[in-house]
C-alpha cells in the first residue's frame, strides 16, 4: 500500500516566548517531514488532528493542506513545514493523519503516530 512508503518524522519543541509571561497556556511547535519513499507522486490534500492535553481535554483541527500549501512530493523527494499548537498543560499529545491523493486521483490517509508535546526536563 502507498500509504506504508509515506514517511513522517517530527520534531517538536516548548515555546515559551510566545506567550504573555502571566499566562496558564503552554506553546509548542512541531517541524514535520513527510518523505515520499513511493514511486509516485503524491500531493497532501488535508490534515486532520487530535490534540490532548493531561488532563484528558482534547480537540481537533482539520482543514485543507498544511500552512496554507497542498504540496506536490515527487518520489524520492519531501516537504519540511512547521507549526505549533497551544495547550492547557505542560504535557500532552498529538496525532493524526494526513489525506494524499495519487496522480491517478486516488486517495488514502497517511497516519501520523502520538506523538508528544511537553516543556522540556518535565519529564525525567
Amino acid at each position: 500500500m502507498i500509504a506504508d512508503n509515506i514517511e513522517v518524522r517530527v520534531k517538536t519543541r516548548h515555546l515559551p516566548e510566545h506567550l504573555p509571561s502571566d499566562s496558564t497556556q503552554f506553546a509548542f511547535a512541531y517541524h514535520i517531514t513527510i518523505i515520499n519513499n513511493s514511486n509516485e507522486t503524491v500531493q497532501l490534500i488535508s490534515r486532520y488532528w487530535r490534540i490532548t492535553d493531561a488532563n484528558g481535554k482534547s480537540s481537533e483541527v482539520q482543514g485543507a493542506g498544511v500552512i496554507g500549501k497542498q504540496p506536490i512530493i515527487e518520489p524520492g523527494e519531501s516537504f519540511d513545514y512547521t507549526s505549533g499548537a497551544v495547550i492547557d498543560t505542560p504535557v500532552g499529545n498529538m496525532q493524526g493523519y494526513y489525506e494524499m491523493e495519487q496522480s491517478n486521483g486516488g486517495r488514502f490517509r497517511v497516519p501520523i503516530d502520538v506523538f508528544r508535546l511537553a516543556v522540556q526536563n518535565i519529564l525525567h
